[in-house]
């Protein structure tokens, strides 16, 4: 009995969230036609609705709406991910040797999978990259490394690593990135 109460308790929020939302859209659609309705004659041409700056519309959420993808010039970001693209994309060329286990794009956060060099077979390394900022700053980048050894059973084991692993990723992250925004302001 109270599986089914809650059961029809998360159904009627959801239907509430469900109404809510139509209730908006049909009170920004009552809006929209008010707006560029012709005062002289009570009909409204498909023409009228075609030439309709969406930008300078007043709505619910405010002037131009609910833009999800960010501003639509690119700014000091260098475009409009979640975070610096030239962060972003310089972090990707900096680690591209090794495989990506999970990128995004918005969150900022890269994460490698293991990875084996040919130099060192008994041991493997992995990085979590994180970009903090949407500006091209020193310190909007953070990496993790993670180092593990194999021991003479082939089990591996987590190893430490020096403080400045991390630091000198980070620093070659840093001038790809601005190799990049220079590239970008030479076109």
């Amino acid at each position: 009995m109270k599986r089914n109460m809650k059961h029809n308790k998360r159904f009627s929020s959801l239907g509430l969230v469900i109404a809510a939302t139509v209730s908006a859209m049909l009170l920004s659609a009552c809006g929209l036609y008010e707006d560029y309705k012709d005062p002289a004659n009570e009909n409204t041409s498909s023409d009228a609705l075609e030439d309709i700056d969406y930008s300078k519309r007043k709505t619910l959420l405010g002037d131009g709406g609910l833009n999800f993808f960010g501003p639509s010039t690119p700014q000091s970001s260098g475009g409009v991910l979640g975070v610096n693209s030239y962060l972003w994309r310089a972090s990707l060329d900096t680690i591209s040797f090794m495989p990506v286990s999970s990128a995004d794009p918005f969150g900022g956060v890269i994460i490698t999978d293991w990875h084996t060099p040919s130099e060192a077979p008994s041991e493997r390394f992995k990085l979590n990259v994180y970009i903090l900022d949407k500006a091209l700053r020193a310190d909007g980048i953070r990496v993790a490394v993670f180092r593990q050894v194999q021991d003479r059973q082939g089990n591996w084991k987590d190893a430490t690593i020096p403080g400045e692993t991390g630091t000198k990723i980070e620093d070659a992250i840093l001038v790809r990135a601005r190799q990049l925004r220079n590239l970008s302001l030479q076109k």
